[in-house]
């Protein structure tokens, strides 16, 4: 299956015509990666000097901003510096957040924006462990924020003015499933309710949350599997915009340096074909409820 899917948009207030949005709805449910080769998020002038990491604070790698409370985490900066990064990411999160609710419809609803962050630092040669290592290939699955089936959506943008954005995406949800979930074991009894009781998750996790960690966790782990699944390399150019659920397309963001992201949440009731979301998938494999 070709993994791109190039849609034909050029602005982030659209309006859209039916069949592109029938074509992005389309594309994201069948595992695709959405390609806006001619939409770009601009970096204002007075906020160049954002494209560096020292305004990251501490370990963080990225700058996280919420639209709903305003909060803006992983950086210490104050007065006019805070102002103008805060600004900056908000003004991004509305870009985001416009384009979907035109894009996608059918999904305006039901669909809740989370985080935006901002990666002002370079991917590659990055020390990590093997477990937060994204230049492996991986599915997003959040050990501390339970998503309870819910689907991730993430919008990304290259704004680096030279440099691609590299990732490698892997081979289709399902195919890694049925390869991976038997290294997955069930959780013990009551592990689930214990970790949100002492605050290790914010709420209980459910299984789905357990199986969709394990089979993260899984396919990070495994060297063979990094190099020998099925993969393609993808770059994407300076000032491109993506966007794909990222639950169900296996990535790795190999380089790159200057990038937003926004994520979205999105019921699988809210879906076209539920069918097709991990959670469905998932539960016609182990053959038993997971939410």
């Amino acid at each position: 299956m070709e993994i791109l899917e190039r849609v034909p948009i050029q602005d982030w207030a659209g309006p859209f015509s039916e069949e592109i949005s029938h074509q992005a709805v389309t594309g994201l449910e069948d595992g695709k990666i959405l390609l806006a080769p001619k939409l770009r998020f601009d970096v204002l002038p007075t906020e160049e000097r954002f494209l560096s990491t020292k305004y990251l604070s501490g370990k963080s790698k990225n700058i996280s901003f919420n639209l709903d409370s305003q909060v803006l985490g992983g950086t210490e900066c104050e007065g006019p510096d805070r102002q103008g990064l805060a600004a900056m990411m908000r003004r991004f999160a509305e870009h985001a957040v416009r384009l979907l609710r035109v894009l996608c419809p059918i999904y305006a609803q039901e669909l809740a924006p989370g985080l935006a962050s901002f990666r002002p630092a370079e991917i590659s040669g990055r020390a990590s462990s093997w477990r937060k290592d994204d230049t492996r290939l991986h599915i997003d699955a959040f050990p501390s924020r339970p998503s309870r089936g819910k689907r991730i959506l993430r919008l990304f943008a290259n704004v680096n003015s030279f440099e691609p954005r590299v990732w490698r995406a892997g081979q289709p949800f399902e195919s890694a499933a049925r390869a991976l979930l038997p290294r997955v074991r069930a959780p013990l009894p009551g592990a689930l309710s214990l970790m949100a009781a002492v605050r290790i998750t914010k709420g209980r996790r459910t299984l789905y949350d357990h199986y969709m960690l394990g089979l993260h966790d899984a396919m990070k782990a495994d060297a063979r599997y990094q190099t020998e699944a099925p993969q393609t390399r993808i770059e994407f150019a300076p000032g491109a915009v993506w966007l794909c659920f990222t639950d169900c397309v296996s990535h790795a963001a190999m380089s790159g340096q200057h990038a937003f992201e926004q994520t979205f949440y999105l019921p699988v009731s809210g879906m076209v074909t539920p069918v097709q979301s991990p959670l469905r998938i998932l539960e016609s494999l182990l053959r038993r409820t997971l939410v």
